[in-house]
């Protein structure tokens, strides 16, 4: 039987030195030019430093579509009328919204009052952070449950909620909702 020879060669490079080619630095940064800021806000209220802060750290779209594709799980969708797709789509970027208020009031408030939220991090409870992501934000309150107890009659006679962290109270306070809002859900036994 004569078979085929194979020849493998492995090549093995050490790099001894790095030198800085400041022409095509030079000639890289003006080919690739400038970029455009455009504000309808006049240079007494926005001055073009903010403007350029504002620009990197406003809300994305191309995040807001990671968000959707990776932990809303808009791919694939099964279904077969246009009016499904359409109307799912915008259930899900509903959602979306949904998620990057909640984040951007919160984040808002905690650098207003120079606030940290510890807990949010699992890995680490002591972990503070003043830029909790909308997720971790529903991770927070992952833990409530409502316990409803129905008459004979289908009439609620007694709805019981896990009692808040204060995280999660402090979380309800700065997203303006308190944690009143949250009481109200409950339906005390009859004589307490």
């Amino acid at each position: 039987m004569s078979r085929e020879k194979r020849v493998i060669q492995k090549t093995r490079y050490h790099i001894t030195h790095i030198a800085r080619q400041g022409d095509t630095i030079a000639a890289r940064r003006q080919r690739f030019g400038w970029k455009a800021f455009v504000t309808n806000a006049g240079q007494e209220l926005l001055s073009l430093q903010e403007a350029v802060l504002c620009y990197r750290n406003e809300y994305r779209v191309k995040r807001i579509f990671n968000r959707l594709k990776s932990r809303v799980h808009i791919a694939p969708l099964f279904v077969k009328l246009n009016e499904q797709i359409e109307g799912l789509t915008y259930l899900l970027t509903l959602g979306v919204r949904v998620l990057t208020v909640t984040e951007f009031v919160l984040r808002r408030s905690l650098e207003t009052e120079q606030a940290r939220l510890p807990g949010l991090h699992p890995e680490n409870k002591q972990k503070m952070t003043d830029k909790p992501t909308a997720e971790r934000i529903l991770k927070a309150f992952s833990d409530i449950s409502l316990t409803i107890i129905k008459h004979a009659t289908g009439e609620d006679i007694l709805r019981r909620l896990t009692p808040l962290s204060g995280v999660q109270e402090d979380i309800l306070q700065r997203l303006g909702l308190g944690a009143a809002l949250y009481g109200q859900l409950e339906i005390p036994a009859i004589g307490t």
